[in-house]
């Protein structure tokens, strides 16, 4: 199982080889991520369209299990230039949520 721990140390190294000059920017890794987020709603689109049986082009379930895997990564790598630990912060944001609007479900 990948933890966000080892997405981080892979996403790291894979960057020093993608961008060996660091010109990447944070404005660029968010343009990134929007777009990924793009194509994902857009597979959900054609599978809606599908499910409702109106005309159109199809896509799969599995399409959007990788384009979900881009968006996880994307973040990861906007979360690594502000050193976000991203596990520690996805954790807190679940129970700050479940506390506000009275949940007893907690994530450990």
């Amino acid at each position: 199982m990948t933890t966000f721990e080892n997405l981080r140390i892979a996403n790291d190294k894979r960057q020093i080889e993608w961008d060996p000059t660091s010109q990447v920017s944070a404005s660029f890794r968010a343009v990134e991520l929007g777009g990924e987020v793009g194509e994902a709603l857009n597979v959900v689109k054609k599978l809606e369209r599908e499910r409702m049986g109106i005309r159109g082009s199809r896509d799969s379930v599995e399409h959007l299990a990788e384009e979900l895997a881009d968006i996880i990564i994307c973040t990861d790598l906007v979360a690594s230039m502000y050193n976000i630990d991203l596990g520690k912060a996805t954790r807190d944001k679940f129970n700050v949520t479940s506390e506000k609007v009275g949940l007893t479900t907690r994530c450990e």
